[in-house]
């Protein structure tokens, strides 16, 4: 059986849209601030996780975009960076429980740098065309928790104003997609729309039935 997602994956990939748009439209009205050109890689050694819908589509691009060998060498990547990974969160973990402030540990987390599997030795995107959103949207001014972000190397100067893409706003959105398909198929984790992971565990991952909790009803899978 194979699981067929393909009206969770065009409901994504409109917000993959949008998501470009608002790139554009900051590009275009603040053209010296932008400075994303071919082989900048700064935003692949960001730290950041992936909605359940998000992982599931990349995972999806890459099964059926890359040949065997390329698939193990994108997974050999992934577990080296997915061990870094690891280390971080949980020196983060113990941070918190050490008494840590949460807002100290997500800025120290925003200062670590680990290089995405999908960056190859030209320093392009393996997947530029299904990147995440999050690469999407680096390089312009956005907000998570009402605190403004953007690359050190865009010209937005701090203290001015600029249009700001709310984060948060965009990953409600991810989670109603993850959680509509969680309820479609039936899955037995309770809180498997939550799940998050980094980029890493989305290429090693096997989304298959078991993973996903999907009850032995046939209810949305599909004869290979």
């Amino acid at each position: 059986m194979v699981l067929d997602f393909t009206e969770f994956f065009k409901s994504y990939e409109s917000i993959v849209a949008t998501a470009d748009d608002l790139f554009d439209k900051v590009k275009n009205n603040y053209p010296d601030c932008v400075k994303c050109k071919m082989l900048c890689s700064d935003c692949c050694y960001a730290l950041f996780d992936l909605t359940l819908i998000e992982a599931l589509y990349i995972n999806h691009k890459i099964k059926i975009g890359f040949d065997i060998n390329e698939r193990m060498r994108l997974a050999e990547k992934a577990n080296s960076a997915d061990r870094e990974v690891f280390k971080l969160k949980k020196k983060a973990y113990d941070n918190f429980k050490s008494g840590m402030k949460e807002d100290e540990i997500l800025y120290d987390l925003a200062t670590k740098k680990i290089r995405c599997p999908l960056l190859n030795e030209k320093g392009c995107c393996d997947i530029y065309e299904f990147r995440p959103i999050t690469c999407r949207l680096y390089g312009i001014p956005f907000s998570i928790g009402g605190i403004a972000h953007t690359c050190g190397k865009t010209g937005f100067k701090e203290g001015d104003k600029y249009p700001t893409v709310n984060m948060e706003a965009i990953y409600n959105k991810l989670y109603v997609i993850s959680d509509n398909l969680a309820k479609h198929i039936n899955s037995k984790y309770i809180k498997l729309s939550e799940l998050l992971m980094p980029v890493s565990m989305s290429i090693l991952t096997d989304f298959n039935d078991d993973f996903l909790g999907i009850a032995d009803t046939g209810k949305y899978s599909k004869e290979e």
